[in-house]
């Protein structure tokens, strides 16, 4: 027999909740990217380090910058890093200012390879983040992602032009695309 015992109020706390859903749907996104980008080659953290690469000043990243934009450890980011050498998608760099650090640089293969992900990619992320969202919640949306990636890794930005990239989080229209 079983007794009816009711849950602690405090599993009812709407933090629980929210913590619940933002984990929930980035389970679901990320299962949707490795689909994405199985047929690729590319792993999820192989994409996330070529596209900081791709995206960064001279395509190039610190090791330590390049950790801290991403979810990985550092020697976790070295695995990678060194699994993108292996493959000629990305080359290391010495620093020449610093000889305890060494730069991460994406080659023009590996540019070649994001370029051919990043249509899908783009569109997994209309259709699947931002497509239920209407205009105003998107810029809700990367305005509180924003504040809370600051507040728990204020490094992230490490190794960026400090300005960040603008982000167009409008509703894509043919027309805007063309641009």
């Amino acid at each position: 027999m079983t007794d009816d015992v009711s849950p602690p109020a405090s599993l009812d706390d709407p933090r629980l909740t929210v913590m619940g859903l933002f984990a929930e749907a980035f389970t679901g996104l990320a299962a949707k990217a490795t689909a994405q980008l199985a047929p690729l080659g590319l792993a999820g953290a192989e994409f996330e380090a070529l596209l900081r690469l791709a995206r960064s000043p001279d395509r190039r990243l610190r090791m330590t910058d390049l950790t801290a934009q991403t979810s990985l450890t550092s020697s976790g980011i070295t695995r990678v890093v060194d699994r993108l050498v292996d493959r000629g998608l990305v080359g290391r760099e010495a620093c020449p200012t610093d000889r305890r650090s060494t730069y991460a640089v994406i080659t023009g293969a590996g540019q070649q390879l994001i370029d051919s992900a990043l249509p899908g990619h783009l569109e997994l992320v209309e259709t699947w983040l931002l497509g239920p969202l209407d205009a105003e919640q998107r810029v809700q949306l990367a305005a509180a992602l924003r504040l809370v990636r600051d507040a728990v890794q204020p490094c992230a930005t490490a190794g960026a032009d400090g300005a960040g990239w603008p982000v167009e989080l409008s509703v894509r229209t043919p027309e805007a695309s063309a641009r």
